[in-house]
């Protein structure tokens, strides 16, 4: 038996073929509970979509709308890195003929349980065929989002959602680990900042930091890893951090810091100068994106993440999804490059009385 067409699911389910045909596409003018039902049974009577391209049409035609929601705190970090990111995602929407329409949320004021929050609305009112996410936000708001839009997440990942994911490889930090045993360090902490919506991305790079720490025969000790143990006390502010990294490595002999993004690593160098801990005699310090040191500070050392590949990759992805909305979920993740900054040096010998 030949897999049906479009026209014959239509009559199967009562259903016009223009809608059936939004169904398959994920358009979000088509309630989710019909297009469950029209994907459900077209995946169990065989039916696959034509591989057409929908995209690099002629200019005269009209483009392909997609949304881009940037999940942005209220307190700006200063060193954030969408930028990147989204210009890769504009690169690639020109050469396929696609309108990009951004969005700044902060996630924390988003909520799953208020329908009519402007984000909301917007995608009602709009003609958008995607939706790329950009920096963590609830998994109940992002269920929500893909219930209603075919979504790709960048450079955050959610458990147990059937969302394509498209980051950085956090594994790289082993190999950042093997360069600070290389030069002798022995006691290598790990720190992160708490946020109002947080993600796996900060978690995922400390098990990176673990299996790099047990990999290389390192010592460890919780009490070395800030804001990451549940038992232990959270750390709101950036001034707490540093005290307790000051304190550890004064106290505790740990000499190295790995920091689960640059913008940590900055603030925690800045912070640790006015705490007389001089970077890299007294602690090396270490961090990840690869983002350009403010006016001041010396490059620190760190992986730096392709994120214009990663814009890219997403809008490819999401055309995909797009496409073929019943297909296997995807997680992709682009390599880092090791940045040698100047943070990093041997551990000062131990005197001994």
């Amino acid at each position: 038996m030949n897999p049906p067409n479009q026209q014959q699911l239509a009559r199967l389910l009562n259903l016009s073929r223009t809608t059936v045909s939004r169904s398959l596409s994920n358009h979000p003018a088509i309630h989710p509970e019909t297009r469950a039902r029209v994907q459900d049974l077209a995946g169990k009577l065989g039916y696959r979509n034509a591989p057409t391209r929908v995209v690099r049409r002629s200019k005269q035609s009209k483009p392909l709308s997609i949304g881009v929601l940037i999940g942005m705190p209220s307190v700006n970090l200063g060193m954030a890195t969408f930028p990147a990111v989204l210009k890769g995602i504009r690169d690639r929407a020109t050469l396929d003929h696609i309108a990009v329409d951004v969005v700044s949320q902060d996630p924390a004021e988003l909520s799953p349980d208020n329908l009519r929050q402007p984000i909301f609305r917007h995608i009602r009112a709009s003609d958008w065929r995607g939706l790329i996410l950009i920096y963590p936000f609830a998994p109940e708001v992002v269920m929500q989002l893909s219930a209603k839009i075919s979504t790709v997440s960048v450079l955050t990942e959610y458990d147990h959602l059937p969302i394509d994911t498209i980051d950085t490889d956090h594994s790289d930090i082993i190999g950042v680990i093997g360069r600070l045993a290389k030069l002798g360090h022995r006691r290598v902490g790990f720190v992160t900042w708490q946020y109002p919506v947080g993600g796996r991305w900060a978690s995922r790079r400390f098990a990176s930091y673990a299996e790099g720490i047990f990999l290389h025969s390192l010592e460890f000790s919780p009490e070395w890893t800030i804001n990451i143990h549940k038992n232990h006390p959270t750390l709101l502010t950036h001034d707490a951090v540093a005290d307790t990294v000051a304190k550890l490595t004064r106290g505790a002999g740990v000499t190295a810091w790995v920091c689960a993004a640059d913008h940590q690593a900055y603030q925690l160098m800045t912070d640790l100068r006015s705490r007389g801990v001089r970077v890299p005699e007294d602690c090396s310090i270490t961090g990840f994106d690869g983002i350009e040191p403010p006016p001041g500070l010396g490059q620190v050392t760190t992986l730096s993440v392709a994120h214009g590949d990663i814009g890219a990759s997403a809008i490819s992805r999401l055309l995909s999804r797009i496409l073929h909305p019943t297909s296997p979920r995807r997680k992709i993740l682009v390599e880092t490059n090791l940045v040698e900054g100047t943070t990093i040096a041997p551990p000062r010998p131990t005197t001994t009385v």
